[in-house]
């Protein structure tokens, strides 16, 4: 472009930011910040307090784009303006540009009104110079308004040089609003300068300033830090010494507060322990965790006393981090002395940190506290004990099955017979406990216990049992005999096929399910009860052979689907998808056409496990169904068959 068209196009763009057209204006303001036009800075400028937003706005965007010291001596005026608005956008403007001529500010700065000197001090925090460093240290350290300092100290910590540590540090014996902004503004410099004059600076101010301190010093996280706050420990009153101990263990994780040197850990170990009083519950999860990793055994009680007063459902972390304290310390006389309080809060906490120890001395107190105990707090100290417990605690055992009829210490009891195999007179013991139990749900523990000592006596009395016993003592033998092992007591499995309740019956079918897929092997005796009169057994026969899942089972997988019983065939058509069995895609689709909707959603989720071409085009045939959760199943079947193709390629 040449000069005379040049000039030609900056009067035009200069005409129109004067026309009355705002559409006009708009446009040549545009026009002028993409050109960088010099000459529309003043009506630029006039035109940031323009009503209308589209001007406003493009004058803005002038004024970015044309930038330079020019703008910003046609801006700065701008700041004392009676509307809010126009001056938000001028300081928007200054604190992207100011530093194109940060000189022009220094007047303002000096100028009478606090309210410009803020602003400026604003800006400049913005400018990412040295010179701004300079204008703003003076400001900190001579201006007689207070706000004035205090977003000078601000903005020094916007610029984050570690120049203004002097500055900053000379600032702290200023008014405490400004200290707090010194405070953070040392923070964000991070400079091993800002870190070593915040320490120092720690003892010479008021408790609040101090906290700020120690929690800047906290979000630094350099570890750096720790000797200077150690060693600053010793010169604090106790509330900034928790504050002191929270960054410590906020900066060195559990690995790390344990190589510290001993003289330190040792002080350290009191500190944590008086935290523990504070009010703060950040400073008490911080206690708790550095005596986690470095605690001693004189800390159990003051931990132990503190985790009773917290509510495990309000407090549930603290509680959690504090029981994880007290394990962590061991199985000490606190604990010890907390099992006989008359305290139920520091019992249960006790009895909850005990589950985590080993110690043979915890055995026999429990044992001796055992019957002081309320019931919630028996059945806790059971199963430690149960854990614990050998054959030379028979006695205790035999004591409490005969003082105690709540089902759950009964089962705890239970829980240690079945795993004592050695002892004298066991398998008599438990056997009869399972004969006397009333409890169902312990009966069936009974049960468990016997299995569990895996005796060829009880085998053979469980084979009595088995031809001999009541209704209820049939199923738990054969059940028993089924676990010992199929093949051992096959005579007496088999004959439970026969027997004349249904119940035993189908737990004989159900002994089978302990082979796996060798079922297989004796698939015969099984496809005796697959016509048996009880449903309950034939689901029983079909979900044993779709745990066989060979495909000599799968004709008879299929025969079930025509059996009268809905969860019968059910079972039967989740069996053959799971198999994936392409021959049962024609029965299944018949099911589809006459079934009830439980058994048709069934069918569709069966065909998409199975897959393939053919079942994929009967279930696109059912996407627009009439009825909607038909629907909506043959969708997610056609996307489970397009997954899979998709997974395959």
């Amino acid at each position: 472009m040449d000069n005379e068209h040049l000039q030609s196009t900056s009067e035009q763009i200069l005409a129109g930011l004067k026309s009355d057209n705002s559409s006009e204006v708009r446009d040549a303001a545009f026009s002028a910040g993409d050109m960088g036009l010099q000459a529309a800075i003043p009506d630029l400028c006039k035109h940031i307090s323009s009503s209308n937003i589209g001007v406003q706005e493009a004058a803005e965007y002038a004024l970015r784009k044309i930038r330079g010291p020019e703008v910003i001596e046609n801006m700065l005026p701008l700041l004392q303006s009676e509307e809010p608005s126009v001056r938000n956008v001028a300081m928007d403007i200054l604190r992207e540009i100011g530093v194109d001529s940060i000189e022009s500010m220094r007047p303002y700065l000096k100028g009478e009104d606090p309210d410009l000197r803020i602003f400026v001090s604003d800006i400049l925090g913005h400018c990412h110079s040295h010179k701004s460093l300079d204008l703003l240290c003076e400001a900190l350290l001579k201006d007689p308004e207070v706000n004035v300092r205090y977003q000078a100290a601000v903005s020094l910590g916007n610029l984050a040089y570690p120049e203004s540590v002097k500055a900053l540090s000379q600032a702290m014996h200023d008014e405490e609003w400004v200290q707090f902004a010194v405070v953070e503004a040392l923070a964000k410099i991070k400079d091993t300068s800002a870190i070593s004059a915040m320490v120092q600076l720690l003892h010479q101010c008021s408790p609040l300033v101090s906290s700020a301190i120690v929690d800047a010093l906290g979000d630094l996280g350099d570890i750096k830090i720790i000797p200077l706050l150690l060693n600053a420990l010793e010169r604090v009153n106790e509330a900034l010494r928790h504050k002191i101990v929270k960054a410590v263990v906020k900066i060195l994780d559990g690995a790390s507060l344990a190589l510290l040197p001993p003289k330190f850990k040792t002080n350290l170990n009191a500190y944590l322990r008086s935290a523990l009083t504070d009010s703060d519950e950040e400073i008490q999860a911080a206690a708790l965790t550095g005596l986690k990793s470095i605690g001693t055994v004189e800390a159990s009680g003051p931990v132990l006393d503190y985790v009773a007063r917290l509510n495990p459902e309000t407090n549930a972390e603290l509680y959690d981090l504090g029981i994880q304290t007290l394990a962590s310390l061991g199985y000490t006389q606190a604990i010890n002395d907390a099992l006989q309080s008359n305290d139920e809060h520091k019992v249960q906490v006790a009895l909850q940190v005990s589950q985590y120890f080993d110690d043979p001395a915890l055995k026999t107190t429990l044992k001796e506290l055992f019957l002081t105990f309320n019931p919630e707090f028996k059945r806790v100290a059971i199963n430690k004990i149960a854990q614990l417990g050998d054959c030379q605690d028979m006695p205790f055992f035999l004591c409490v099955m005969q003082e105690c009829n709540d089902p759950e210490i009964i089962k705890g009891v239970l829980n240690f017979l079945g795993s004592q195999s050695t002892c004298n007179d066991i398998e008599d013991i438990v056997f009869n406990q399972l004969l006397e139990q009333q409890n169902q749900e312990v009966q069936e523990l009974a049960l468990e216990a016997c299995i569990n000592l895996h005796s060829a006596n009880l085998n053979e009395r469980f084979k009595i049992m088995s031809r001999e016993g009541d209704v209820m003592q049939r199923m738990m033998a054969i059940y028993a005999l089924g676990r010992y092992g199929v093949f051992e007591n096959y005579a007496e499995i088999v004959a439970g096929l026969q027997d004349p309740e249904p119940a035993v019956r189908r737990t004989a079918i159900e002994a089978f399910l302990n082979l796996g897929p060798d079922a297989e092997h004796v698939l015969p005796q099984i496809l005796s009860s697959a016509q048996d009169p009880d449903k309950d057994v034939r689901m029983a026969v079909v979900n044993l052979l779709g745990h066989i899942a060979q495909p000599s089972v799968l004709p008879y997988l299929m025969a079930a689907l025509h059996d009268e019983d809905d969860w019968v065939r059910i079972r039967a058509i989740e069996a053959l998808g799971y198999a994936r069995c392409e021959e049962a895609i024609p029965s299944l689709s018949e099911i589809l056409e006459k079934d009830n909707p439980m058994v048709v959603s069934k069918a569709i989720e069966a065909l998409g496990m199975i897959g393939g071409n053919i079942a994929f085009t009967i279930l696109l045939g059912l996407i627009n169904h009439e009825d909607p959760e038909i629907q909506h199943a043959a969708a997610e079947a056609v996307a489970q068959i397009q997954a899979n193709q998709a997974s395959q390629e």
